[in-house]
Order: C-alpha cells, then sequence, then structure tokens
C-alpha cells in the first residue's frame, strides 16, 4: 500500500484490475494516474493504492484480503473504496467493513456470483466506458456486464449512479514499457466524475453511531 496525503480520518482505498494468469502485483495505471489528478484537488482525504501480492481472478479471495487489510492498515473513520475493472469485484467484496461507507466501480467486473448485499444502505457509483469490451488479447468489460451487476446492487438496496462516458474504453489509463502512463480517450471524463462522488463523500456527515 502508498499512501498520497496526511489527513486523518476520512480515506479513499483504491485497488485495481487482474488478469487471468497467476503473476505478481503491480501498481495500477488507471489507479495511479487518477490519484495524481485528483489527490492535490482533494487535499482532505488521503488516497490509498493497494498493490496485491497476486493480481489475478484465480486469486480473488487473496486479493480481497489484500485490500480488507488496506482498509484497516489506513485507519480512517470513514472510506470510500474506488475498484477498477477487478477491483470492482474486490470493493464490493469487502463493502460490509463498518468503516466503509461507499463504492465507485470504474468499468468494474460485477460477476453473478458475486454476493452485492454488502453493499445495502451504502452507495454504490459505476463509471463505464460505452466503448469498453473483451478483444482478443485485450481485457475489458463490458458496460452491459457492469449494469447488470449495478442494476442486482440497486435490488439489494444500494443507492447511486450508473454512469456511461461515451467514446470510453477500459480503464484510465496503460503503462507504457518505460514505465510512464499513457491516458487513454475520455481520461479528463472519468476524472471529473470520480471527483464528483468523492468531493460528495467527502462533504457528507459522518454517520451518527447507534
Amino acid at each position: 500500500m502508498r499512501v498520497t496525503g496526511a489527513v486523518d480520518g476520512t480515506a479513499v482505498v483504491c485497488v485495481g484490475g487482474g488478469q487471468q494468469r497467476e503473476v505478481d502485483g503491480t501498481w495500477s495505471a488507471t489507479v495511479e494516474w487518477l490519484v495524481e489528478r485528483l489527490a492535490p484537488r482533494l487535499p482532505q482525504l488521503r488516497f490509498a493504492e493497494v498493490r496485491y501480492r497476486v493480481k489475478s481472478w484465480r486469486r480473488l479471495e487473496s486479493c480481497v484480503e489484500d485490500a480488507r487489510a488496506a482498509v484497516y492498515e489506513i485507519g480512517a473513520q470513514r472510506v470510500a473504496l474506488v475498484g477498477f475493472s477487478m477491483g470492482g469485484a474486490v470493493a464490493v467484496s469487502i463493502a460490509r467493513e463498518p468503516q466503509v461507507e461507499e463504492v465507485v466501480g470504474l468499468a468494474p467486473w460485477l460477476p453473478d456470483e458475486l454476493d452485492v448485499s454488502t453493499l445495502r444502505g451504502k452507495r454504490f457509483t459505476v463509471i463505464h466506458g460505452a466503448l469498453d469490451r473483451s478483444l482478443p488479447g485485450v481485457p475489458g468489460v463490458s458496460a452491459a456486464h457492469s449494469r447488470k451487476g449495478f442494476d442486482r446492487a440497486r435490488e439489494r438496496g444500494a443507492e447511486g449512479r450508473y454512469v456511461l462516458i461515451p467514446g470510453a474504453f477500459h480503464g484510465i489509463a496503460v503503462r507504457a514499457p518505460w514505465g510512464g502512463l499513457v491516458t487513454l480517450p475520455k481520461a479528463d471524463r472519468w476524472a471529473e466524475l470520480v471527483e464528483e462522488e468523492l468531493r460528495r463523500f467527502a462533504g457528507a456527515a459522518a454517520p451518527t453511531a447507534s
């Protein structure tokens, strides 16, 4: 986990995508670009990026454990989760943790067997590129897939919104061979929508203890 910002009390834990092959975790290009863009605009929030031990949907439970550990390690009273691609399933899986108030899914993978009742009573926002899809040798998640998962979550008591970005693909950025980040089409629109959600989260009153 790497942390940007030093404000206590309110945090954003970000989890990236995965792949079929079981490989060592790396930092997510999409998450990294988003944190670099939004952290200076939202200094009241602390951002934590999670690097999985193994980034593969075959080891989903291990990725969930890594994300859950980050939520507790960050030590914030209020947490929003941002999950990209497979990170959407990871974020939903830990949404029942008491610190978590909302989940923002970026082109989230939400398989039918995923328990979305974890989102009951919480805010769930999905942002997806209209041109996202799986192609030979190119991972992707169709907008129809995430819409189905979003609708299931709403049926189980989540609130929130679903936003489709015309002209956008799977994610915000990719990592170039030399290590730098290359932005994908509509990156600024992705950032604008996530910023809207996180500003709303930052300004929301903390829930009253019962």
